[in-house]
């Protein structure tokens, strides 16, 4: 009988902890759940077209504000203020605030529900003979729903994962887009009514947009390739971020950006990142290595920051997933134990590397793919929690993987964390 087996897993968690029923929902679900609740408290009195025009602006708000950098480093601050003393049951609940994206979809789903209700009810008023609003607002509101109908419609799991360049690039164009109509609808519809458009919170939306490209920089990258698989990217322009931080890089300004996970060394200037062939664009950095890469926006706060609400920690990690985790065993901010599996990792990430990563922490698992074949790393995780008496798990692997890592640990009600590849 495996150790996973002999913990008996409650039917109950095993129920509650799918990821199904992760976090990320229950807070879409929340958010859609407040906007029908105003929606029905809301007709009893009619709704105007300008009221949904205000109710559609408030749920675009907090959907490009969550998703803002410094709100993000900001809620992970604050979530990280609880010390290891605090009862579990807080800090487990605290963990999760990396969710925070089932604000941004269920905010996003919303505004974009809102915006069709108000189209229609302009419509509906014009039909009917009424002249609510002009034919300029009545224009500008069909664009911009056609529009949020094109980025929900882009943003849908299938398709973004099918299409990822495709759904960046609607979202990041098509945004820009919807946020200029946003400026002029909101005039118009102004103008029509005889009131004052919402310009301070539409100011807050567009310097929230430009923030990140208002800080882009071209820098210089020195690339290694120990192998085939991996490059190691160094970067040395005068920052060195946090542990549990991510950068978004690019070869052109205005080209495919993709987050990586930023390796500090205490006591050295700059960082590094490890990047693993996963598509072409990893494969063009690995085969053909860029002198110069674009960075945008500040440095960003990722999932493994949360290791600080708890006194020991075991994090469990395969291929270059070590990127993010090795900062944090470099740092030494709380104890960890590190289960790593990795097909040959010292040929493909270099003698180096390897070394660093094996001395960073006492007694790591290092588990070879290639001479032994691929662990059960949930059971391997719960041996090093019971054998280093962690209070909680960091998974930093593939999608499948992660899930499968963390359902099984909180059936078991071990706290446990991993990416949800929201973004």
């Amino acid at each position: 009988m495996s150790a996973l087996a002999s913990a008996r897993p409650r039917a109950w968690r095993r129920i509650a902890r799918h990821p199904a029923l992760m976090e990320y929902r229950r807070l879409m679900l929340l958010v859609l759940a407040v906007n029908l609740w105003v929606l029905m408290r809301g007709a009893e009195g009619g709704w105007t077209p300008a009221a949904l025009a205000d109710a559609a602006l408030a749920n675009v708000a907090l959907a490009v504000l969550v998703r803002q950098q410094r709100v993000i480093n900001a809620l992970f601050w604050l979530a990280t203020r609880l010390p290891p003393s605090a009862p579990l049951w807080l800090r487990r609940g605290a963990g999760k605030v990396y969710h925070f994206g089932g604000l941004h979809v269920g905010a996003a789903l919303c505004g974009t529900g809102w915006s069709g209700l108000m189209l229609w009810a302009m419509a509906a008023d014009r039909l009917s003979g009424g002249a609510a609003v002009s034919d300029r607002t009545l224009w500008l509101s069909a664009a911009m729903v056609m529009l949020l109908l094109l980025i929900a419609g882009t943003a849908h799991g299938p398709v973004r994962a099918r299409r990822h360049n495709l759904f960046e690039r609607v979202h990041r164009f098509g945004g820009w887009t919807v946020l200029a109509l946003l400026w002029a609808q909101s005039t118009s519809l102004a103008n029509d009514a005889g009131s004052v458009a919402p310009y301070p919170l539409l100011g807050l939306l567009t310097l929230s947009v430009a923030s990140p490209w208002l800080s882009l920089k071209r820098v210089r990258v020195a690339v290694e390739t120990p192998s085939d698989h991996a490059a190691i990217l160094r970067f040395d322009y005068g920052e060195t971020p946090f542990p549990g931080s991510s950068n978004a890089i690019a070869r052109s300004p205005f080209g495919e950006y993709h987050a990586f996970a930023t390796i500090p060394a205490p006591g050295a200037r700059g960082y590094r990142m490890a990047v693993s062939r996963a598509g072409d664009w990893t494969g063009r950095v690995i085969d053909q290595p860029p002198a110069h890469v674009w960075v945008k926006g500040i440095t960003t706060s990722g999932v493994a920051r949360i290791e600080t609400l708890f006194s020991r920690v075991v994090y469990v990690a395969t291929g270059s997933g070590i990127g993010p985790v090795l900062p944090h065993l470099l740092a030494g901010a709380v104890p960890a134990r590190l289960v790593w599996a990795a097909r040959s990792p010292r040929q493909t990430y270099g003698d180096a590397l390897f070394d660093e990563i094996a001395g960073a922490t006492a007694d790591p698992l290092i588990w070879d793919t290639a001479t032994a074949g691929k662990p059960d790393l949930a059971r391997l995780a719960l041996e090093a929690v019971r054998d280093f008496r962690a209070e909680a798990v960091i998974v930093i692997s593939n999608q499948r993987l992660t899930r499968h890592v963390v359902h099984e640990l909180e059936a078991l009600g071990i706290p446990a964390y991993g990416a949800i590849w929201d973004s």
